[in-house]
């Protein structure tokens, strides 16, 4: 049966447009209770027999049953077998992302992950010292998804900000690897990879086994399980984030052809059947335009039927007053990507406060940014751009305050300190400050 797609249609002027806008975006991140229980009882298993758990879970969940944990990982010289093995033209693609990648968390690290300090007018010294974590765990999606570019998105900033140790886990359902996910493990310098996935992979990072290493952080996108497991062994570890469902926003002046735009939309529509695609547009015709496009486009796409039921159920065209007013709903959306598809997006990039990553010129399809462009495509998604960014090197890193007050700083700071300190009822604060006053 053919697949149809028709977004929900509103317009801003309609009475109702704020009641339909609301409940459009809604998203209930509904916790089944029993995934909750299942992924506590595996963290308190493993956690508690190690390797034996994790052997058990494997071969119960990816249908794959081996004798131990050696046979589990994943060597170096089977990596760099990935790597050589694959076709040339994907090889070149890996590594000419990669470098892309690289060049731009280096200049991140540059504009701000680097420590600095400076002295005041006593001569006390007050700074910040960045460092790297020491070891971080990524897990990368196997199985129906593979993602090689999870994998270069992931570790490169890692690099870059100097972990000392990166752990990869992706699961291998049946014993299938993927080779190109294993390629770009390679190239992006894991130091050590593990067959394992699920809640039990990301209780091993977090506790540790007695092969698998207990990591600082974890990072890298999962299901269900994995988003369940990551928010509960926060804490004991670092994550970088709990991401929902893609999501992608196109504000259009119009001047785009309409299939580019129909396309874009289509590939966060693709992902799974929760995926948004909105689009928001001033002019009617052209967005009537775009959706005859995705009438016709859609017969076309492998993934029709995932497509069709994201648009239907939480796709959006929404013909707005102006494109001022596209830009204030942009912002009460907050998207993962946004694409300012105009003639000229940098008059209305600097009224767009809240998204993960913004595409400025119809030139700019997110799925660049996907793979290649360079920035990192592990977004803050459900709104969550409000308030958090994109994963980058400073995920990579912490901070230290430095802080060396001089002998005339110490009797400034001092009387500052105890006043402050004897208000709070704290004497030993205040009196430790007192020690160092000249009397």
């Amino acid at each position: 049966m053919q697949s149809t797609a028709a977004p929900l249609r509103l317009v801003t002027t309609a009475a109702s447009f704020e009641a339909d806008f609301k409940a459009r975006l809604h998203w209930a991140a509904d916790t089944d209770a029993a995934i909750e229980q299942r992924v506590a009882d595996i963290l308190a298993d493993v956690q508690r027999r190690g390797d034996a758990a994790v052997l058990e879970y494997t071969r119960r969940f990816d249908h794959l049953a081996v004798a131990s944990m050696q046979a589990l990982e994943l060597g170096q010289a089977e990596l760099k077998a990935a790597f050589e093995a694959i076709p040339d033209a994907q090889r070149a693609a890996l590594v000419a992302a990669a470098r892309r990648i690289r060049s731009y968390h280096e200049a991140q690290k540059k504009a701000g992950g680097e420590s600095w300090c400076y002295r005041d007018e006593d001569g006390s010294l007050l700074g910040q010292k960045v460092t790297p974590i020491d070891r971080v765990g990524v897990y990368v999606p196997g199985g129906k998804a593979a993602y090689p570019s999870s994998v270069l998105m992931n570790v490169i900033p890692a690099h870059v900000a100097g972990v000392g140790e990166i752990i990869m886990v992706v699961p291998t359902p049946h014993g299938e690897k993927n080779l190109l996910v294993l390629a770009a493990a390679h190239l992006a310098g894991v130091a050590r990879a593990f067959t394992i996935g699920g809640a039990q992979a990301v209780a091993a990072l977090a506790y540790g086994t007695e092969t698998v290493p207990r990591v600082d952080k974890i990072t890298g996108p999962g299901n269900a399980y994995v988003a369940s497991a990551k928010r509960r062994v926060f804490g004991q570890v670092g994550i970088d984030m709990i991401a929902g469902p893609s999501e992608i926003l196109v504000l259009a002046d119009g001047s785009t052809p309409p299939d580019w735009v129909a396309m874009d939309l289509f590939s966060q529509a693709e992902h799974d059947e929760l995926a948004q695609s909105i689009l928001l547009c001033p002019d009617a015709a052209y967005i009537d335009r775009v959706q005859a496009e995705i009438d016709r486009l859609l017969p076309t796409m492998p993934r029709a039927a995932i497509i069709a039921k994201s648009l239907n159920d939480r796709g959006a065209l929404i013909h707005t007053r102006s494109m001022e007013e596209a830009c204030e709903l942009s912002n009460r959306i907050a998207p993962e990507h946004l694409e300012v598809s105009s003639t000229d997006p940098h008059r209305w990039e600097p009224l767009l406060r809240h998204a993960g990553a913004i595409f400025l010129g119809a030139f700019t399809s997110e799925s660049l940014g996907d793979y290649c462009a360079g920035p990192n495509h592990v977004l803050p998604t459900s709104g969550t751009a409000r308030f958090s960014g994109p994963l980058g090197v400073y995920d990579f890193q912490k901070r230290s305050s430095l802080i060396e007050v001089s002998e005339a700083g110490a009797q400034k700071l001092g009387t500052i300190a105890a006043e402050l300190a004897y208000g709070e009822g704290l004497q030993a604060h205040a009196q430790a400050a007192e020690l160092r006053l000249k009397r």
